[in-house]
Protein backbone atom coordinates (compact mmCIF):
# COMPACT_ATOMS: atom_id res chain seq x y z
CA UNK A 1 0.00 0.00 0.00
CA UNK A 2 1.73 3.75 -1.10
CA UNK A 3 0.76 5.94 1.34
CA UNK A 4 2.95 9.16 2.19
CA UNK A 5 4.70 8.55 5.51
CA UNK A 6 5.87 11.42 7.77
CA UNK A 7 10.05 11.39 9.01
CA UNK A 8 10.86 8.50 10.64
CA UNK A 9 12.14 10.73 13.89
CA UNK A 10 8.59 12.58 14.34
CA UNK A 11 6.99 11.92 17.51
CA UNK A 12 4.07 9.13 17.29
CA UNK A 13 0.61 11.01 16.82
CA UNK A 14 -0.57 7.82 19.49
CA UNK A 15 1.61 6.59 22.23
CA UNK A 16 0.31 4.14 24.59
CA UNK A 17 2.83 2.98 27.54
CA UNK A 18 2.11 0.32 29.80
CA UNK A 19 -1.33 0.76 29.15
CA UNK A 20 -3.78 -1.29 31.15
CA UNK A 21 -7.50 -1.50 31.58
CA UNK A 22 -9.21 -3.59 34.77
CA UNK A 23 -12.84 -4.65 35.68
CA UNK A 24 -13.96 -4.68 38.79
CA UNK A 25 -16.66 -7.37 39.17
CA UNK A 26 -18.03 -9.69 41.58
CA UNK A 27 -15.85 -12.26 40.82
CA UNK A 28 -12.80 -10.32 41.13
CA UNK A 29 -10.83 -8.18 38.64
CA UNK A 30 -10.56 -8.93 34.92
CA UNK A 31 -7.48 -7.75 33.38
CA UNK A 32 -8.86 -6.89 29.75
CA UNK A 33 -5.55 -5.21 28.69
CA UNK A 34 -2.13 -5.41 30.37
CA UNK A 35 0.69 -3.42 29.96
CA UNK A 36 -0.09 -2.43 26.26
CA UNK A 37 3.10 -0.34 24.49
CA UNK A 38 1.81 0.79 21.07
CA UNK A 39 3.11 3.24 18.38
CA UNK A 40 0.73 4.70 16.59
CA UNK A 41 2.56 7.32 13.33
CA UNK A 42 0.79 10.02 11.45
CA UNK A 43 -0.31 8.66 8.22
CA UNK A 44 0.12 5.18 9.28
CA UNK A 45 -2.52 2.26 8.65
CA UNK A 46 -2.56 0.05 11.51
CA UNK A 47 -4.48 -3.35 12.03
CA UNK A 48 -5.34 -4.54 15.61
CA UNK A 49 -6.25 -8.49 15.00
CA UNK A 50 -6.88 -11.30 17.31
CA UNK A 51 -10.15 -13.38 18.26
CA UNK A 52 -13.47 -11.87 20.23
CA UNK A 53 -12.20 -11.38 23.87
CA UNK A 54 -8.58 -10.75 22.69
CA UNK A 55 -9.23 -6.73 24.19
CA UNK A 56 -8.47 -5.14 20.86
CA UNK A 57 -11.92 -2.81 21.45
CA UNK A 58 -11.38 -2.08 25.14
CA UNK A 59 -8.13 -0.63 24.18
CA UNK A 60 -9.51 1.61 22.04
CA UNK A 61 -12.33 2.62 23.83
CA UNK A 62 -10.33 3.49 26.85
CA UNK A 63 -8.24 5.78 24.94
CA UNK A 64 -11.40 7.51 23.58
CA UNK A 65 -12.81 7.80 27.30
CA UNK A 66 -16.07 5.42 26.56
CA UNK A 67 -15.34 2.48 28.75
CA UNK A 68 -17.94 1.70 31.46
CA UNK A 69 -17.86 2.94 35.49
CA UNK A 70 -16.71 -0.50 36.71
CA UNK A 71 -13.02 0.05 34.38
CA UNK A 72 -10.03 1.82 35.68
CA UNK A 73 -7.10 2.73 33.47
CA UNK A 74 -3.03 3.02 34.19
CA UNK A 75 -0.17 4.00 32.38
CA UNK A 76 -0.30 6.53 29.66
CA UNK A 77 -2.25 7.05 26.27
CA UNK A 78 -0.51 10.00 24.52
CA UNK A 79 -1.98 12.01 21.61
CA UNK A 80 0.19 14.30 20.24
CA UNK A 81 1.75 14.43 23.65
CA UNK A 82 -1.34 14.89 25.25
CA UNK A 83 -2.08 12.07 28.19
CA UNK A 84 -6.03 11.78 27.51
CA UNK A 85 -6.16 9.51 30.46
CA UNK A 86 -5.44 12.47 32.30
CA UNK A 87 -8.32 15.16 30.65
CA UNK A 88 -11.91 15.76 32.14
CA UNK A 89 -14.91 14.88 29.92
CA UNK A 90 -14.94 18.55 28.58
CA UNK A 91 -11.23 18.46 27.63
CA UNK A 92 -11.62 14.89 25.93
CA UNK A 93 -15.06 16.44 24.27
CA UNK A 94 -12.30 18.77 22.45
CA UNK A 95 -10.66 16.14 20.22
CA UNK A 96 -13.21 13.39 19.64
CA UNK A 97 -14.87 13.85 16.82
CA UNK A 98 -12.60 16.51 15.75
CA UNK A 99 -9.32 15.57 16.11
CA UNK A 100 -10.04 11.94 16.65
CA UNK A 101 -12.62 9.77 15.66
CA UNK A 102 -14.06 6.33 15.96
CA UNK A 103 -16.47 4.45 13.48
CA UNK A 104 -18.54 1.85 16.09
CA UNK A 105 -18.95 -1.82 15.66
CA UNK A 106 -22.89 -1.23 16.00
CA UNK A 107 -24.17 1.75 14.23
CA UNK A 108 -27.65 2.07 15.35
CA UNK A 109 -25.84 2.25 18.98
CA UNK A 110 -23.87 5.18 17.28
CA UNK A 111 -26.75 6.78 16.02
CA UNK A 112 -29.35 9.20 17.85
CA UNK A 113 -32.62 7.09 16.72
CA UNK A 114 -35.02 10.56 17.56
CA UNK A 115 -32.74 12.70 15.38
CA UNK A 116 -32.88 12.71 11.31
CA UNK A 117 -29.54 12.07 9.35
CA UNK A 118 -28.82 15.49 8.32
CA UNK A 119 -28.66 16.41 11.89
CA UNK A 120 -26.69 14.18 13.10
CA UNK A 121 -24.04 15.00 10.37
CA UNK A 122 -24.62 18.39 10.57
CA UNK A 123 -23.91 18.65 14.24
CA UNK A 124 -20.74 17.13 13.69
CA UNK A 125 -19.32 20.03 11.84
CA UNK A 126 -21.64 22.70 13.84
CA UNK A 127 -19.72 21.57 16.83
CA UNK A 128 -16.22 21.49 15.79
CA UNK A 129 -16.08 23.92 12.30
CA UNK A 130 -17.96 26.40 13.50
CA UNK A 131 -19.93 26.10 10.29
CA UNK A 132 -23.78 27.71 9.75
CA UNK A 133 -26.37 24.70 9.45
CA UNK A 134 -26.96 25.10 5.64
CA UNK A 135 -22.98 24.99 4.53
CA UNK A 136 -22.86 21.75 7.05
CA UNK A 137 -25.70 20.15 5.60
CA UNK A 138 -24.38 20.62 2.08
CA UNK A 139 -21.27 18.79 3.30
CA UNK A 140 -22.77 16.13 5.08
CA UNK A 141 -24.78 14.98 1.76
CA UNK A 142 -21.41 15.21 -0.12
CA UNK A 143 -20.07 13.32 2.54
CA UNK A 144 -22.75 10.60 2.12
CA UNK A 145 -22.34 9.80 -1.55
CA UNK A 146 -19.00 9.48 -1.09
CA UNK A 147 -19.87 6.59 1.40
CA UNK A 148 -22.12 5.44 -1.07
CA UNK A 149 -24.98 5.93 0.32
CA UNK A 150 -28.34 6.14 -2.90
CA UNK A 151 -30.76 8.64 -3.58
CA UNK A 152 -28.40 10.33 -0.63
CA UNK A 153 -30.56 13.34 -0.86
CA UNK A 154 -33.47 11.28 0.29
CA UNK A 155 -31.67 9.44 2.85
CA UNK A 156 -30.44 12.23 4.45
CA UNK A 157 -33.47 13.23 5.82
CA UNK A 158 -34.98 9.79 7.19
CA UNK A 159 -34.30 8.61 10.59
CA UNK A 160 -31.63 5.65 11.44
CA UNK A 161 -34.61 3.10 11.61
CA UNK A 162 -35.92 3.69 8.47
CA UNK A 163 -32.34 2.54 6.96
CA UNK A 164 -30.67 -0.96 6.47
CA UNK A 165 -27.99 -1.87 8.88
CA UNK A 166 -25.42 -1.31 6.02
CA UNK A 167 -26.11 2.38 5.54
CA UNK A 168 -26.15 2.78 8.87
CA UNK A 169 -22.76 1.81 9.07
CA UNK A 170 -21.62 4.27 6.08
CA UNK A 171 -23.49 6.48 7.58
CA UNK A 172 -21.15 6.63 10.99
CA UNK A 173 -18.37 6.05 8.88
CA UNK A 174 -19.55 9.42 6.84
CA UNK A 175 -19.35 11.04 10.63
CA UNK A 176 -15.87 9.89 11.39
CA UNK A 177 -14.91 11.58 7.74
CA UNK A 178 -16.61 14.56 8.42
CA UNK A 179 -13.57 16.48 10.05
CA UNK A 180 -11.02 15.04 8.25
CA UNK A 181 -9.79 13.95 11.48
CA UNK A 182 -6.09 13.44 12.21
CA UNK A 183 -6.77 9.46 14.19
CA UNK A 184 -9.60 7.30 13.34
CA UNK A 185 -10.41 4.05 15.31
CA UNK A 186 -12.49 1.82 13.31
CA UNK A 187 -13.99 -1.23 14.80
CA UNK A 188 -14.88 -3.70 12.66
CA UNK A 189 -16.31 -0.98 10.20
CA UNK A 190 -17.08 -2.93 6.88
CA UNK A 191 -18.40 -5.97 8.65
CA UNK A 192 -22.01 -5.09 7.49
CA UNK A 193 -21.34 -4.16 3.64
CA UNK A 194 -20.94 -6.01 0.65
CA UNK A 195 -17.72 -6.14 -1.24
CA UNK A 196 -18.31 -3.54 -3.35
CA UNK A 197 -18.80 -0.85 -0.43
CA UNK A 198 -15.98 -2.45 1.34
CA UNK A 199 -13.88 -1.72 -1.19
CA UNK A 200 -15.22 2.02 -1.85
CA UNK A 201 -14.64 2.70 2.25
CA UNK A 202 -11.27 0.90 1.89
CA UNK A 203 -10.61 3.43 -0.68
CA UNK A 204 -12.09 6.31 1.62
CA UNK A 205 -9.52 5.23 4.34
CA UNK A 206 -6.30 5.30 1.80
CA UNK A 207 -7.49 8.61 0.25
CA UNK A 208 -7.48 9.82 3.91
CA UNK A 209 -3.90 8.13 5.16
CA UNK A 210 -2.20 8.89 1.60
CA UNK A 211 -3.16 12.36 1.34
CA UNK A 212 -5.00 14.18 4.86
CA UNK A 213 -1.91 12.02 6.34
CA UNK A 214 -4.72 10.94 8.79
CA UNK A 215 -3.76 7.73 10.88
CA UNK A 216 -5.81 4.79 11.02
CA UNK A 217 -6.41 1.73 13.44
CA UNK A 218 -8.15 -0.83 12.15
CA UNK A 219 -9.76 -3.26 14.83
CA UNK A 220 -10.83 -6.39 12.76
CA UNK A 221 -11.20 -10.10 12.04
CA UNK A 222 -10.96 -10.27 8.36
CA UNK A 223 -7.24 -10.41 7.50
CA UNK A 224 -8.36 -10.44 4.26
CA UNK A 225 -8.91 -6.59 4.58
CA UNK A 226 -5.65 -6.32 6.49
CA UNK A 227 -3.60 -7.38 4.26
CA UNK A 228 -5.02 -5.04 1.33
CA UNK A 229 -4.85 -1.99 3.66
CA UNK A 230 -2.69 -1.66 6.77
CA UNK A 231 1.28 -1.26 6.98
CA UNK A 232 1.72 -2.93 10.02
CA UNK A 233 -0.31 -5.57 12.22
CA UNK A 234 -0.49 -5.92 16.04
CA UNK A 235 -1.88 -9.31 17.13
CA UNK A 236 -3.58 -9.44 20.94
CA UNK A 237 -4.18 -12.14 22.65
CA UNK A 238 -5.44 -12.05 25.92
CA UNK A 239 -5.13 -8.62 26.77
CA UNK A 240 -1.56 -8.48 25.57
CA UNK A 241 0.49 -7.79 22.18
CA UNK A 242 1.40 -11.01 21.40
CA UNK A 243 3.08 -9.92 18.25
CA UNK A 244 3.37 -6.81 15.78
CA UNK A 245 5.02 -6.42 11.93
CA UNK A 246 4.99 -5.03 8.70
CA UNK A 247 2.07 -6.92 7.26
CA UNK A 248 4.48 -8.31 4.43
CA UNK A 249 6.59 -9.55 6.91
CA UNK A 250 3.97 -11.20 8.88
CA UNK A 251 2.20 -12.77 5.83
CA UNK A 252 4.97 -14.07 4.96
CA UNK A 253 6.75 -15.77 8.15
CA UNK A 254 4.47 -15.13 11.55
CA UNK A 255 6.58 -15.36 14.36
CA UNK A 256 4.41 -16.33 16.82
CA UNK A 257 2.48 -19.55 17.09
CA UNK A 258 -1.25 -17.91 17.62
CA UNK A 259 -0.33 -15.72 14.42
CA UNK A 260 0.26 -18.60 12.59
CA UNK A 261 -2.90 -20.46 13.60
CA UNK A 262 -4.62 -17.02 12.77
CA UNK A 263 -3.45 -17.91 9.39
CA UNK A 264 -3.78 -20.97 9.30
CA UNK A 265 -7.86 -20.47 9.61
CA UNK A 266 -8.28 -18.04 6.85
CA UNK A 267 -10.63 -19.69 4.19
CA UNK A 268 -8.78 -19.37 0.87
CA UNK A 269 -10.19 -19.40 -2.81
CA UNK A 270 -7.44 -21.87 -3.84
CA UNK A 271 -7.89 -24.53 -1.13
CA UNK A 272 -10.43 -26.98 -0.03
CA UNK A 273 -12.72 -26.18 2.75
CA UNK A 274 -11.37 -28.90 4.48
CA UNK A 275 -7.89 -27.27 4.49
CA UNK A 276 -9.37 -24.59 6.81
CA UNK A 277 -7.78 -25.06 10.11
CA UNK A 278 -9.68 -23.64 12.97
CA UNK A 279 -7.76 -22.80 16.42
CA UNK A 280 -8.47 -25.73 19.05
CA UNK A 281 -9.33 -24.69 22.53
CA UNK A 282 -10.97 -21.37 23.64
CA UNK A 283 -9.42 -18.24 24.90
CA UNK A 284 -8.58 -18.01 28.17
CA UNK A 285 -10.56 -17.03 31.36
CA UNK A 286 -9.29 -12.62 31.98
CA UNK A 287 -10.18 -13.79 35.41
CA UNK A 288 -7.59 -16.25 36.08
CA UNK A 289 -5.42 -16.59 33.11
CA UNK A 290 -3.27 -19.54 32.92
CA UNK A 291 0.65 -19.06 34.23
CA UNK A 292 3.40 -18.06 31.75
CA UNK A 293 2.49 -17.60 28.31
CA UNK A 294 -1.65 -17.01 28.03
CA UNK A 295 -1.15 -19.13 24.37
CA UNK A 296 0.40 -22.07 25.90
CA UNK A 297 -2.82 -24.40 26.36
CA UNK A 298 -3.78 -23.88 23.25
CA UNK A 299 -0.21 -24.33 21.32
CA UNK A 300 0.84 -27.40 19.88
CA UNK A 301 4.83 -26.30 20.15
CA UNK A 302 4.39 -25.20 23.70
CA UNK A 303 7.16 -26.73 25.54
CA UNK A 304 7.90 -26.40 29.75
CA UNK A 305 9.61 -22.59 29.67
CA UNK A 306 6.09 -21.55 27.98
CA UNK A 307 4.36 -23.29 30.84
CA UNK A 308 5.84 -21.83 33.64
CA UNK A 309 7.24 -18.09 32.75
CA UNK A 310 5.42 -15.24 30.44
CA UNK A 311 7.06 -14.17 27.75
CA UNK A 312 8.08 -10.25 27.37
CA UNK A 313 7.14 -8.88 23.88
CA UNK A 314 10.82 -8.08 22.61
CA UNK A 315 12.31 -6.87 19.04
CA UNK A 316 13.35 -10.09 17.24
CA UNK A 317 13.96 -8.17 14.02
CA UNK A 318 14.61 -5.04 12.84
CA UNK A 319 10.81 -3.55 13.46
CA UNK A 320 9.21 -6.94 14.23
CA UNK A 321 8.00 -7.47 17.67
CA UNK A 322 6.72 -10.92 19.72
CA UNK A 323 6.21 -12.12 23.05
CA UNK A 324 6.76 -15.94 22.25
CA UNK A 325 10.14 -18.25 24.20
CA UNK A 326 10.83 -19.40 20.67
CA UNK A 327 9.51 -17.46 17.99
CA UNK A 328 9.69 -18.86 14.35
CA UNK A 329 11.81 -16.70 13.31
CA UNK A 330 14.71 -17.42 16.21
CA UNK A 331 17.18 -19.83 14.45
CA UNK A 332 18.55 -20.51 17.38
CA UNK A 333 15.70 -21.87 19.06
CA UNK A 334 15.97 -25.64 17.16
CA UNK A 335 12.39 -25.47 15.87
CA UNK A 336 13.17 -23.73 12.01
CA UNK A 337 11.25 -26.78 10.55
CA UNK A 338 7.93 -25.05 11.47
CA UNK A 339 9.13 -22.16 9.38
CA UNK A 340 8.07 -24.29 6.33
CA UNK A 341 4.53 -25.75 7.97
CA UNK A 342 3.76 -22.35 8.37
CA UNK A 343 4.97 -21.02 4.69
CA UNK A 344 2.68 -23.35 3.43
CA UNK A 345 -0.16 -22.20 5.22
Amino acid sequence: MMTSKPPTDMPPLLALTDYAIRFSTPDGAVKAVNGLDLAVARGETVAVVGESGSGKSQTFNGVFGLLSGNATTSGAARFEGRNLLELTPRQLDEIRGADMAMVFQDPMTALNPAMKIKHQLAETLRIHKGMNRRDAEAQALAMLKKVGIPEAERRIEQYPHQLSGGMRQRIVIAMALLCRPKLIVADEPTTALDVTIQAQILDLFRDLTGEAGTALVLITHDLGVVAGIADKVVVMYAGRIVEEAPVDALFARPAMPYTAALIRSIPRVDRDVEAVEPIGGRPPNLLHPPAGCAFHPRCRFAQDKCRRERPPLETIETGRRAACWFPFVDETSGREPMNAEIAGA
